[in-house]
């Protein structure tokens, strides 16, 4: 297994105009927006148990479920987001907004150490009860991810303190023992939380915890079936059918399908390959990398949205990829990030960071806006106009991850060995990094996405023979490097998708790098029956649509792309902060002399137009219009 580890987002300063925008419109803009927000719709004040209770804001519905019972995970990633950026640059005013909330969390903290507000405000008898579908350890897990960024970021570990006596109570409840009970999560997500806590502590019991939840799902007799059963229900009566739902229907290890739910499915994979990383556990590494191969060679958007189907939030067969409408949540590509960044460090193969790299410039970039106050929950390939971003959500579970991932993009740019340093996202940023030779400053600096010449500074402390190993994506044909001036066998020296230069360097070298960037047509499987006879357009990382705005004249789906028509990169300076747009002659069918007739014998007529391609993560910025990604190709 790979002895790579990301270099902290702490560590990485971005500079290059892409990242840092999106990065200071989250920390001017979003963070104090979700603030707002969550004090508008409640989600604050139920931290202060109120009594009574007031009534529920979201009523319960068919399954008995409202989303209220999830609050506090919203709770713990809005401070996780939070505090990343304050380890960025320091805030009182948000440091005191989540001090309030610790004041709240300590107050409401039951004497046991079990803190679960809604059950500890509206049910208390009822704790533990209903795991398939309540959520309290995807809460605490949250919860734990944000004490622990906050502590990083101010060293204040009051909240963690908190945190640690809950686990300690989940501790002693959960396990293989006499008088514990032998269950898990619905949503996964408290695994991810555990191996996190470990990492920060060093103490093995969170890393074993975290284990026991893997290796104890899918166990039979089934916990859920006997938790049912104890409330007095038939587990037969459960909404979803099938454990498949939750990724429970059989032990992990066993599983070689990617099925359910999809935040939860990729939630569960990255704390797999996590354990696979630290437990050195070879089996859990293999069925991690069979469902990898599943999901990309069947159940992946070009976007790398996840999950076609809004009645499970999740995956359904083979091949069914419908574009208008996709859930494809926002929640779910972010959790893909979490996954194939795990992958990558299991084995430094560059099929694992084009992933990561195509859900990060694409589906997952698109869940925020512009203004960085408005959001994506569903990310649709094919629109009619109706499909709008919204200040908040009833279930606002995408608006902090997506704001915690751009916070923190830092960390998925460059690892480190003890002798090597790779590359694997360009943007423009500088870091130093510890190698067992002494500390090597770095600098990258480029225009990507939009340009693919990128130059690295080198400055070792003093002259030391390492690795730099530089991510050559898949999509990059032709990728041309050079060192001081003089040419690096590319081809040669690269492997899995890395080009290795193995040198003496010394400060001052300078090397750079050239990945072709041409506009592409990209085609999807025959048996992707939504996307036969289309195209799609890509460059670079960059997924492109064609939106009404920039193509008026009636909706997008009447344009046709002939095959023979050159894609044209075009610069546009003018539209937000910079951006390359696509362009080609096509024509647009038109509705001329069909009156009131629904079927005629005779085509409609074709107009000649020329088209333009935007960046995917870029529409519904501006007038509302209809979308499509995937163009009838004549």
């Amino acid at each position: 297994m790979s002895k790579f580890a990301p270099v902290r987002f702490v560590d990485v300063h971005l500079e290059g105009q892409f990242w840092r925008e999106r990065l200071d419109t989250v920390l001017a803009r979003t963070i104090p927006s979700q603030h707002v927000q969550l004090g508008r719709h409640g989600i604050l004040e139920s931290l202060t148990l109120p009594n009574p209770p007031p009534p529920l804001r979201f009523p319960r519905n068919d399954h008995d479920f409202t989303v209220q019972v999830f609050w506090d995970s919203d709770v713990g990633k809005w401070i996780e987001a939070a505090s990343y950026a304050l380890s960025h640059r320091r805030d009182a005013d948000i440091e005191a907004k989540i001090e309030k909330i610790v004041d709240d969390l300590e107050k409401a903290q039951a004497p046991d150490g079990y803190l679960n507000c809604w059950y500890l405000q509206r049910e208390p008898e009822n704790r533990w009860t209903n795991m398939r579908d309540n959520h309290e350890l995807y809460n605490l897990g949250h919860l734990i991810e944000g004490g622990i960024a906050y502590f990083l970021a101010t060293e204040r570990r009051r909240l963690l303190d908190i945190l640690e006596r809950y686990v300690e109570h989940v501790r002693a409840t959960f396990g293989p023992n006499a008088g514990q009970k032998r269950g898990y999560c619905g949503h996964q997500e408290i695994e991810l939380a555990l191996i996190r806590l470990y990492h920060l502590t060093g103490e093995r019991k969170h890393l074993d915890l975290a284990a026991y939840f893997i290796d104890e799902r899918g166990r039979q007799p089934h916990y859920f079936d006997q938790e049912a059963a104890a409330r007095g229900d038939d587990p037969r009566d459960f909404w979803a059918k099938s454990y498949e739902y939750n990724q429970s229907h059989r032990p992990v290890r066993e599983q070689d399908k990617v099925v359910g739910h999809a935040v939860r499915a990729m939630y569960m994979y990255s704390a797999m390959a996590d354990l696979a990383a630290e437990l050195h556990d070879d089996s859990l590494k293999r069925a991690c990398e069979v469902l990898w191969a599943d999901v990309m060679s069947s159940k992946i958007y070009i976007t790398s949205g996840l999950g076609p189907a809004a009645a499970n939030e999740g995956f359904t067969e083979d091949y069914d990829l419908p574009n208008d409408t996709a859930y494809a949540e926002t929640c779910a590509s972010v959790a893909l990030i979490f996954w194939a960044q795990r992958m990558l460090h299991l084995d430094l193969d560059g099929k694992y960071a084009d992933v990561l790299e195509q859900a990060l410039f694409n589906n997952a970039l698109g869940g925020l806006s512009r203004d960085g106050e408005h959001y994506f929950y569903s990310n649709p390939l094919d629109s009619d106009g109706r499909h709008s971003r919204w200040a908040w959500h009833t279930c606002p579970c995408c608006t902090m991850n997506a704001s915690r991932l751009v916070a923190s993009v830092g960390g998925y740019f460059v690892s480190h060995s003890d002798e090597a340093i790779a590359f694997h996202l360009y943007g423009g940023i500088s870091t130093e990094v510890a190698l067992k030779s002494g500390k090597v400053g770095l600098r990258e600096v480029s225009s990507y996405p939009w340009s693919g010449d990128i130059r690295i500074e080198v400055s070792p402390e003093s002259p030391a023979e390492f690795a730099l190993k530089l991510r050559i994506p898949g999509w990059a044909h032709g990728a041309k490097a050079s060192v001081n001036g003089e040419p690096v066998a590319t081809e040669l020296s690269t492997v899995k998708g890395y080009l290795t230069v193995l040198r003496r360097w010394q400060a001052g070298d300078v090397v750079d790098l050239h990945l072709p960037m041409p506009a592409e047509r990209i085609y999807a499987h025959p048996s992707v029956r939504m996307d036969i006879g289309r195209v799609a357009l890509k460059r670079g990382p960059l997924v492109y649509c064609v939106e009404e705005t920039d193509n008026p004249g009636g909706p997008v789906q009447r344009l046709r792309l002939p095959r023979q028509s050159h894609v044209e990169v075009r610069q546009r300076g003018d539209l937000f902060d910079g951006v390359v747009m696509l362009a080609a002659e096509a024509t647009r069918l038109q509705d001329d002399g069909w009156g009131d007739r629904l079927y005629r014998t005779e085509p409609p007529a074709e107009d000649p137009v020329k088209l333009a391609a935007l960046p995917y993560y870029l529409w519904n910025n501006r007038e509302k219009g209809s979308m499509t990604v995937w163009l009838v190709e004549k």
